[in-house]
């Protein structure tokens, strides 16, 4: 039997590893609890019939004290027992959580890196922490809770058919009403998927949805705020949250009639049970008895209508954490970045040779058959029309994807021939929009290469022309970026960014629009960073600022994932074709200027 094929709980309990035991014994724990629950209520009721017995002489009643003691125990040892369960299933589902949240951030680390630029922060955080926790419940409350509300109603009826099997099919009919309208809400057989569980698993994309934009929301309310977009940014997350709310309309009304067939059953015991009561009556031969058995039933239908309830919102729990399990594996199903040998290149040199690919649940191919060459310490510039390609193509270098036909090479050696550690090593990239962690400047410059001393972090803050930067902050190189007010403006972590790259000294060099968010003053000193961190590299840099790659030695104009000219700055102007215009639109538009009109 495959993994899928199992049971979500026991693909749960799989995360728990040795600690699997303890959920097994919580449950039996559980189970048995829910048969000490009953003990007392039958004591209560050998309480009833010998009151009964010697009426209205109750003086002459002589057991009363023994069942009352043994009510009392048996009441005290169900919470004993209860107590071990719940201490055995929160140990297994502590254990299942946190590996489950180990698990997905170890296998995080070696997807490529290209995958989170298809999956936001928020989506990825709901996945690993808020379906973890759910599961969490589910092992340490609802697993224990169900099997005691199934095995509470076999207990139940048990005792009642020895009590009075006519009575006790009478209650039975009930709990059977409730089950099959339960049954019906879950799927009632059908094969497939049920309504119930499309509309849990819709209901759940939902709320991920909502907790993405939510996230990206509220991280974007600075730039919200400074330039006045608060309704227009606002209505993404309230799509989300109309979304949301949709489905969670949907499921309500999904469950409306079987949930009121199964709320009417279930507390209509005494309709039942009332009449037959009175036919029954009639023919018994020792009425006293039969009026103690009535009374018993009388206590214990009372009973029914919470051991169904637990076993509907345990049920709906469990459903909501198999959907919660399937996430998970889903993410823990996303191919790692595979090595095929651990070749390191002598020289730097990269080349795409009839390079295609196209991401993933895309049926067009956003680079088709690329073929290019970047000599060692060369510099070749990608330009072209947004969304014609270029990120995508740098991107294959550092194996943020891996090509789905051609092949990507550094010196010779295709990447997937490396490590990717080795990867990693050889290639430092800018992007237009770099992140700076929580962390002080000194940590955030030395997250490229994390055994580099002081002085070397100063040396390449100093050549990516920061020190203006660490001058105005309260404590230099040791202020924590994000806290207490400290914030940094694009350019300036542009320029933090480029003093990590600096700092790492790879041979090759990928620039992603690294002036795009720069000020002119920015700019100028970004452009003197770059100097200093692509002399003597091999350099892809991508661009929409044309003076910027004027130097290159080639220049390729990509568009809708071809590269449809190639050539030096001076040779493609002369040549009339894309780039010739695009330099002429480049060209007007640092020309274009705001003059006064007549008035």
């Amino acid at each position: 039997m495959s993994r899928r094929q199992r049971g979500p709980v026991a693909r749960m309990l799989d995360y728990a590893g040795r600690r699997k035991a303890l959920a097994v014994a919580g449950c039996l724990l559980s189970a048995l609890n829910a048969v000490l629950a009953i003990a007392p209520l039958v004591c209560i009721w050998f309480v009833l019939r010998d009151l009964v017995s010697v009426a209205p002489d109750w003086g002459a009643a002589s057991g009363v004290a023994k069942w009352g003691w043994l009510a009392f125990a048996f009441a005290a040892a169900g919470v004993v027992v209860y107590f071990c369960a719940l201490v055995c299933t929160h140990l297994a589902a502590f254990r299942a959580a946190a590996n489950m949240r180990r698990r997905s951030l170890d296998h995080l680390a070696k997807v490529p890196l290209g995958y989170y630029d298809t999956h936001a922060s928020g989506e990825i955080s709901r996945v690993i922490d808020g379906c973890a926790a759910q599961t969490e419940g589910v092992l340490a409350h609802t697993l224990p809770d169900f099997v005691g509300s199934l095995v509470s109603p076999i207990a139940l009826l048990a005792v009642m058919f020895a009590v009075d099997w006519a009575l006790g099919a009478v209650c039975l009919i009930p709990v059977a009403i409730s089950f099959i309208c339960m049954w019906l809400l879950m799927g009632g057989g059908r094969g497939g998927e049920s309504d119930y569980m499309q509309f849990m698993m819709k209901y759940q994309d939902a709320l991920t949805k909502m907790n993405k934009a939510a996230t990206e929301y509220v991280r974007g309310i600075p730039v919200v705020k400074m330039f006045q977009q608060t309704v227009n940014s606002f209505r993404a997350f309230k799509q989300a949250i109309d979304g949301y709310t949709e489905f969670a309309s949907k499921y309500v009304l999904l469950c409306e009639k079987p949930r009121l067939a199964q709320l009417v059953a279930i507390n209509a015991t005494f309709a039942v049970l009332v009449p037959a009561g009175i036919l029954l009556a009639s023919s018994a031969g020792d009425f006293p008895m039969f009026l103690t058995d009535f009374l018993f039933f009388v206590i214990f239908s009372a009973l029914t209508t919470s051991m169904m309830n637990k076993v509907m919102y345990a049920s709906e729990a469990v459903t909501m954490g198999s959907d919660a399990i399937r996430r998970i594996e889903e993410l823990l199903s996303v191919p790692e970045v595979r090595s095929a040998g651990d070749g390191r290149p002598e020289r730097f040199d990269v080349e795409l040779r009839d390079v295609s690919f196209s991401y993933p649940n895309s049926d067009r191919r956003a680079v088709d058959r690329v073929t290019l060459s970047v000599p060692e310490g060369s510099t070749v510039a990608l330009v072209g029309p947004s969304g014609g390609g270029k990120t995508t193509i740098a991107s294959l270098v550092p194996r943020f994807w891996d090509a789905d036909e051609g092949s990507v090479a550094i010196g010779g050696i295709d990447v997937r021939d490396m490590k990717q550690s080795t990867v990693m090593d050889l290639v430092a990239f800018v992007f237009q929009n770099e992140h700076l962690f929580k962390e002080s400047l000194l940590d955030n410059v030395r997250a490229s290469r994390p055994n580099a001393t002081r002085a070397e972090v100063e040396e390449a803050v100093r050549a990516a022309r920061c020190e203006d930067i660490v001058a105005k902050m309260p404590n230099g190189l040791a202020t924590v970026v994000g806290a207490d007010g400290v914030y940094l403006s694009g350019g300036e972590r542009q320029r933090i960014a480029l003093a990590r790259a600096i700092l790492k000294d790879a041979p090759i060099v990928v620039l992603d629009e690294a002036t795009a968010f720069a000020d002119p003053e920015n700019e100028s000193l970004i452009q003197e960073a770059l100097s200093k961190l692509t002399c003597g590299k091999t350099v892809l840099m991508i661009a929409h600022r044309l003076s910027t790659v004027v130097g290159a030695d080639e220049i390729c104009v990509v568009d809708r994932g071809r590269i449809v000219e190639r050539g030096r700055h001076e040779e493609l102007v002369h040549a009339g074709g894309v780039y010739s215009r695009m330099w002429d639109d480049y060209q007007k538009s640092t020309s274009w200027k705001i003059e006064r009109g007549d008035v």
